[in-house]
């Protein structure tokens, strides 16, 4: 498989996905068919649309190929349809997002290090494209980003999952061997976070000294 195939499969996976979760939070607020869309449209394309803004790739991905907003649609309809039949939509929701989130992070790094750009710009670009759809659509919702929540394994899973796109690159493995790399290494963070509440230390304030 060729690099362009390779990250246009990884772009086509992450806004399936990502449009999915856009879905069941519109689902979740009782939204009408339109509301799905939007969501499901926002969340599957927003990470992919401010990396390419900044890595200055022109056009967007997804206005060069209409096709993603295609497949972001057609998940909205299908969670739509579906949607009440899933008793927990928010534990799907959260299992969903990790998903697209270790596959959007392989697509935003590897992007960015077949630009050939420096491993700053591929770390920035993996978390950037892992994190923004969703936060974009936890913001539009009133909700708590996942980003920001506390003791939360996020944008550290995004980050994790970047170096190992970076590290693998310099060991020489192939984009697909470093793109599933990338994805496993963030999937494992992030599931390990959600199943067995593996987080990182947080600030705490200490009382001033008198």
């Amino acid at each position: 498989m060729s690099d362009i195939a390779l990250f246009t499969f990884l772009d086509y996976a992450s806004v399936l996905v990502f449009a999915l979760t856009g879905s069941l939070v519109a689902s979740r607020a009782q939204l009408d068919i339109v509301g799905f869309l939007f969501f499901a449209n926002l969340t599957a394309v927003g990470g992919g649309t401010v990396r390419d803004v900044l890595l200055d790739r022109n056009p967007v991905f997804w206005i060069d190929n209409p096709s993603y907003l295609g497949v972001a649609s057609a998940a909205a309809l299908l969670v739509f349809i579906t949607a009440h039949l899933f008793e927990s939509r928010y534990l799907l929701l959260l299992w969903l997002d990790a998903f697209a989130l270790a596959i959007a992070v392989a697509a935003g790094s590897g992007v960015a290090l077949a630009l050939d750009q420096s491993a700053p710009v591929v770390l920035v670009m993996g978390v950037i494209t892992g994190s923004m759809g969703g936060l974009m659509r936890d913001v539009v919702s009133n909700q708590v980003p996942l980003v920001l929540k506390q003791g939360e394994l996020y944008v550290t899973c995004a980050f994790a999952g970047s170096a190992a796109t970076v590290i693998a690159s310099n060991f020489g493995l192939t984009p697909s061997l470093t793109a599933i790399t990338c994805a496993v290494v963030t999937f494992i963070l992030r599931g390990g976070s959600m199943a067995f509440g593996w987080q990182l230390p947080v600030y705490k304030s200490r009382p001033p000294r008198v």
